[in-house]
């Protein structure tokens, strides 16, 4: 049993309404119809509390929509990893070069046309599409943000929360000109790419991205050496003692210490981690 199955029996079997389910899931009736026919893609449960929400007023067992959902969707991804790709309407390019610093948009122009929905115009549509995607992940559980996004677009609440969640899932092969109006448009101020380093510079618009400008830069870089893990730090890890509390940042800089001729024991690794946490042992930002 597929969820939108799932959920119109346990609806059926408890009496309630697809209105009733939207209210408590705080979206709309009509996503909710749209989620139960198919017409929208099941939100990522990682990036939703949709399926909390539906569980809960449905009675249904903690995670069973999670789980069902991420079947779902491995199933939809392969479906269109088989499809072949198709170029991005034109309406959605004319609205992506008019974000162009204005002096370039002559030239992007040409090469879009000249070779449409090819490697540049797919890298600077995918990039415009990550930065619109992590401003609106970032904020989307913020209401005030919602409701300011909500008010730019002429939407309610409820129906913003649903058009979130279904920009959440959009790829560059699926993105649609609402796509681009609800979010790239108002999020994005302008774009510019060098095309020979390939970095991209991205300018927010100020009430709705915290961070005024985002910078992607290509660079090349020497492999890092395969080695194996040390003895003393897998010690050290074992340890919830020594470990318990070391965070991602940390254990990647324990994990790049190398001693020539030396094997570190795990106390080796305490201490050089007590050592990082010292802010005695650093300068402050900015300091000489």
């Amino acid at each position: 049993m597929n969820i939108q199955e799932l959920v119109k029996h346990r609806l059926e079997e408890l009496g309630h309404e697809q209105r009733e389910l939207a209210t408590a899931a705080e979206v709309t009736e009509s996503y909710i119809s749209q989620l139960l026919t198919g017409k929208k893609s099941l939100p990522a449960p990682s990036r939703s509390d949709i399926y909390e929400k539906i569980e809960a007023f449905l009675k249904l067992p903690a995670g069973e929509l999670a789980k069902l959902a991420d079947l779902q969707r491995r199933e939809e991804l392969k479906r269109k990893i088989e499809e072949s790709a198709r170029p991005l309407f034109q309406e959605i390019r004319e609205l992506i070069l008019r974000k162009c610093k204005p002096d370039k948009t002559k030239q992007f122009r040409f090469i879009f046309e000249k070779e449409p929905f090819g490697e540049i115009e797919r890298l600077i549509t995918q990039r415009l599409l990550e930065v619109a995607k992590g401003v609106a992940r970032e904020e989307w559980k913020d209401e005030n943000w919602l409701r300011v996004v909500a008010r730019l677009n002429h939407k309610s609440y409820g129906e913003m929360r649903g058009i979130v969640l279904e920009f959440l899932d959009t790829d560059i092969f699926n993105l649609s000109v609402e796509n681009f109006i609800y979010f790239l448009d108002p999020i994005v101020e302008s774009w510019d790419i060098n095309l020979v380093t390939f970095g991209m510079k991205i300018v927010l618009t100020p009430e709705l991205g915290r961070e005024r400008i985002k910078q992607f830069e290509f660079v090349e870089r020497e492999p890092e050496p395969a080695t194996d893990e040390e003895p003393g730090l897998r010690e050290f890890l074992q340890d919830a003692s020594l470990s318990g509390d070391v965070a991602q940042e940390e254990l990647a800089f324990l994990k790049r210490l190398r001693l020539k001729d030396k094997r570190p024991t795990a106390l080796y690794y305490y201490r050089e981690l007590q050592n990082l946490r010292d802010p005695l042992h650093f300068l402050a930002k900015g300091s000489r």
